[in-house]
């Protein structure tokens, strides 16, 4: 059993690191470049068009949702709204580039479109309701000291200067910054999946008990419990509806597996409070559940 877990954890932290690097450098430039002006005219406020955004650039993104968090808590930071942030939040884990590649690949055009379809449509749904809730994001001033430093910390920070080396060094440190910020959830979310991953059996009941209504629930269930990225959960839920899984169910799994990390949840609660989470949780549940019913009935 500790061996499984290492294993898993091992996997994970594989799997997840590059994203993650990814992200924390975006975050970096979208701190250091994204004009205050132009979060203002496009995702500052609250409509459709910067939700419409936010879903686009998250399903264009080639991030994962470890990957996506500190992107959107650097959006967060700018002044963009809950309602752009959130959907960015459910599109870019749900969705990349790769992702589609081999969706396409494995499950075909139809199931390829009708995914990319459902994230767009769940993104706007939790961005709507993001924008009805009460919130007033923090929007940083030019030339202000660095949210995340704290008094003493990092003398040598050179967010906003000039110089393009200068401008480099405060993306670095910017990504330093969000990787304190952040670095205890994201262990814990992967220490959790590595555990449940390690003691979950799925085997040959699949065909047995996943066909009917009761593989939309496990699908559901299995795809909360455990971090499941957007390309890695393709290969897996072809097997499973190639071992009978309903194609509804397994859409269910690709919609809810890499929207609802440990990771991912617990960054929501940390920065957005407990009621956005059960939203949030609520949201994607739903949304997946009606996409994969009505997927089914195709």
């Amino acid at each position: 059993m500790t061996k499984e877990f290492l294993s898993t954890l091992i996997h994970y932290l594989i799997e997840v690191a590059p994203a993650l690097a990814i992200g924390l450098v975006l975050s970096g430039i979208v701190h250091e470049y994204l004009p205050q002006k132009w979060v203002n005219k496009y995702l500052g406020k609250k409509g459709i068009m910067p939700i419409l955004l936010a879903t686009v650039a998250g399903i264009i993104l080639p991030l994962c949702c470890f990957g996506s968090l500190p992107v959107a808590i650097g959006f967060k930071k700018k002044g963009v709204a809950l309602g752009p942030v959130l959907a960015f939040l459910v599109a870019t884990p749900a969705t990349s580039i790769t992702a589609v590649a081999v969706t396409y690949k494995l499950l075909g055009i139809g199931f390829t479109v009708y995914l990319c379809l459902s994230v767009i449509i769940m993104g706007l749904v939790i961005g709507i309701i993001g924008n009805l809730l009460p919130y007033e994001p923090g929007v940083e001033v030019e030339g202000d000291k660095c949210p995340h430093c704290e008094e003493g910390d990092h003398e040598e920070h050179r967010h906003h200067e000039k110089g393009f080396v200068n401008k480099v060094i405060s993306v670095v440190y910017y990504a330093y910054d969000m990787l304190r910020e952040m670095w205890l959830e994201l262990i814990i979310g992967l220490v959790i999946a590595a555990v449940v991953a390690g003691i979950v059996p799925v085997g040959d009941f699949i065909g047995v008990y996943l066909s009917g209504g009761f593989g939309y629930v496990f699908a559901l269930v299995f795809g909360l419990i455990m971090y499941i990225c957007s390309t890695a959960s393709v290969p897996m839920v072809h097997a499973f509806i190639t071992q009978g899984m309903s194609a509804g169910a397994g859409l269910i799994l690709l919609i809810a597996g890499p929207v609802t990390s440990y990771g991912a949840l617990l960054i929501v609660r940390k920065e957005f409070g407990n009621r956005v989470l059960v939203i949030y949780l609520a949201v994607v549940c739903i949304s997946a559940l009606l996409m994969g019913y009505l997927f089914s009935l195709a």
